[in-house]
């Protein structure tokens, strides 16, 4: 009614007006609505001209200025902590008997000297970068080195490692230099001068895939379902929700959905003008929480860094001109940019529209090619089907950030001589500095490799080695990674066919999780459980400590021989039998079900209580002393 009373009262000539409006909103008015909220019209992507002219369209250089200043300052402070500067001479002393696990074997550690002269041109290029100087060159000098180190060491990859040597990448081929830099301050071309849209489109595109992907692989059923980071709320961090939410739903509802519900928006939350400061606000919580939850280095303080190229180019002018007089003098300049020949820019229709030389049109095509291809490189392990394990691919690319968490029971190394067939056992990680090898069969089987020829010098010859490794990966049963019974040294590994020798991960137990969890709940602080599943014909090789005093094994699926080695006495358990083990001595679980069995140990440690109750004896004879009412 209220429309229509309005409408009544409308002036002559108010039809023409409205019909104008209408037409406006459905026709060019649809593509001013789509230039405002993304930044360019479809016309701008209609043809490969059009969308070589967008990418290049002039930009404010000084947001991007900022973040090279901000990231080369984290890789200098990165470089002696995470990157290992400080502790170089104890990684790579010359002459130490060590496995190395480098991407490609050819791909070995200079002498300890070298090692320091390629950190120091790695740490001055970084040194380089942030200040601007000498710009392209400092990129590559810390470019060059990094990826050396990287690809050295497969042990220390990470996601945010990899993270770095993209930035850096795409650091080396932008104009970051072209404010607040000390070759603007020596060339008068540089300063201050308009860096083209890709600059920016390249390295926004990469933060977004890092959220977006980081997200799509949370949709993991262990993520969704609270498995991955079980423990994660414990931390004091959690405290203020655990004010109204008990700790397991702190863990299912803030860890797991809002940490994969921030992954899926942050990047749509930092693209969009109206949703940005609440997409900043978040983010920047996330990642002030991320630094005090993990040891991850820069990481937290590199994703800060990047949140402001989502803003508007200008906004350190903006808060330049917000400074006293005094300090905007020793601030970067205010004044507007000047042209550059890197960007393409509109000309009045007598002039003619400028055509795009080579430039423009490479980095048009640089842009999609690398954003494509990283698109493209999180699931692409199809292709490298060797690194595949219970996870897909090398830890570090895939973006894959602690959707999965591993605890690892047990860790036996065996070597037989092959010419006396003598059995011996090695300590885990011996001749290595690293852990991570007991989850990949690719460092497994280099591991292997390297051992065959270090134990030569140890009086065995034609070395076979095996691996009997026990995982529970998100809180599933304890079982094998990899067939015990093959050498290693001469396994069959490719890095384009699967691994004969890995174990399927026994999926369909996952169900007894929440079964598991309830046993756990029950329990005691004195008392400890372990849950196993293995597989038809093979058998668990264990020793109860002395201090396990009471100690019993419980069938919970399938059946198994249970041998005691001492007494030479068998005994067989069906589903829901237990038995008790003797403490101090070895025993053998082999499982004879044509299905893989599940049990569980349950440990009760008599020495702690009985050094538990001799202490509250103690405790209360002191208080009776204390008072005279000892007898």
């Amino acid at each position: 009614m209220a429309m229509s009373a309005l409408s009544s009262r409308a002036p002559p000539g108010a039809d023409k007006v409205q019909k104008d409006k209408a037409a406006q909103t459905t026709g060019p008015g649809q593509a001013s609505r789509m230039g405002k909220l993304l930044g360019f019209e479809w016309a701008d992507v209609s043809s490969w001209g059009r969308l070589v002219t967008l990418l290049n369209r002039p930009m404010d250089p000084a947001s991007l200025a900022v973040f090279r200043f901000l990231f080369g300052l984290l890789m200098v402070l990165d470089i002696p902590q995470e990157r290992g500067l400080s502790s170089l001479d104890r990684r790579y002393l010359d002459g130490l008997e060590v496995c190395r696990f480098p991407l490609l074997d050819v791909l070995q550690p200079l002498p300890l000297d070298w090692m320091y002269l390629v950190y120091t041109v790695m740490f001055l290029g970084a040194l380089g970068m942030m200040l601007g100087l000498c710009y392209r060159i400092s990129c590559v000098l810390f470019l060059l080195p990094y990826w050396y180190v990287f690809l050295l060491d497969k042990t220390s990859w990470n996601n945010h490692s990899y993270l770095y040597g993209l930035l850096a990448f795409q650091l080396t081929f932008v104009d970051a230099n072209r404010y607040w830099s000390v070759d603007g301050l020596l060339s008068s071309r540089k300063r201050n001068a308009h860096v083209p849209l890709w600059n920016y489109a390249v390295l926004r595109g990469q933060i977004f895939i890092v959220y977006f992907i980081a997200g799509v692989k949370k949709l993991d059923a262990d993520w969704v379902e609270g498995y991955s980071m079980e423990n994660l709320s414990r931390h004091w961090l959690f405290s203020p929700f655990k004010l109204v939410l008990s700790e397991e739903m702190t863990s299912l509802l803030v860890v797991h959905w809002g940490g994969l519900l921030l992954d899926l928006s942050a990047g749509f939350l930092l693209f969009f003008d109206a949703s940005r400061s609440v997409g900043l606000l978040f983010v920047s919580y996330f990642h002030c929480m991320n630094s005090q939850l993990f040891s991850i280095g820069m990481f937290p303080y590199v994703m800060l860094a990047s949140s402001p190229l989502f803003c508007s180019p200008e906004w350190p002018r903006k808060l330049v001109s917000h400074c006293p007089k005094r300090l905007q003098e020793l601030l970067p300049l205010k004044a507007a940019p000047q042209p550059s020949a890197s960007c393409m820019y509109k000309r009045n229709r007598a002039k003619g529209s400028q055509k795009p030389g080579l430039r423009h049109q490479l980095g048009a095509a640089f842009t999609l090619i690398y954003l494509l291809e990283q698109l493209f490189l999180p699931y692409s392990h199809f292709l490298t089907q060797g690194y595949n394990n219970w996870t897909n691919g090398l830890y570090g690319y895939s973006w894959d950030m602690m959707v999965h968490s591993r605890s690892h029971q047990h860790v036996k190394i065996t070597y037989r001589d092959g010419r006396t067939g003598e059995l011996g056992y090695l300590n885990p990680g011996v001749f290595t500095q690293s852990r991570r090898w007991k989850d990949h069969a690719d460092m497994l089987k280099q591991y292997a490799t390297c051992l065959s020829r270090l134990l030569p010098k140890y009086n065995v010859t034609e070395p076979q080695i095996y691996f009997d490794i026990w995982v529970s990966i998100n809180d599933r049963f304890q079982q094998r990674l990899f067939d015990p019974h093959v050498d290693i040294v001469q396994a069959a590994w490719s890095p384009f066919q699967p691994t004969p020798w890995l174990q399927p991960l026994l999926m369909d137990l996952s169900p007894w999780r929440a079964k598991l969890q309830e046993i756990k709940s029950s329990l005691d602080n004195y008392t400890m459980v372990v849950f196993i599943a293995d597989f038809p014909g093979l058998h668990l090789e264990n020793f109860v400590n002395e201090d396990l005093g009471n100690t019993s094994i419980q069938l919970l699926q399938g059946e198994v021989i249970v041998e005691l080695v001492a007494e030479q006495k068998n005994q067989t358990l069906q589903e829901g039998e237990k038995m008790q083990l003797p403490a101090g001595e070895y025993h053998k679980v082999y499982t004879v079900s044509p299905s893989p069995s599940c049990y569980m140990y349950i440990y009760v440690n008599t020495t702690e209580v009985a050094l538990e109750q001799d202490l509250a004896y103690l405790q209360e004879l002191k208080e009776k002393v204390e008072n005279g009412s000892a007898s």
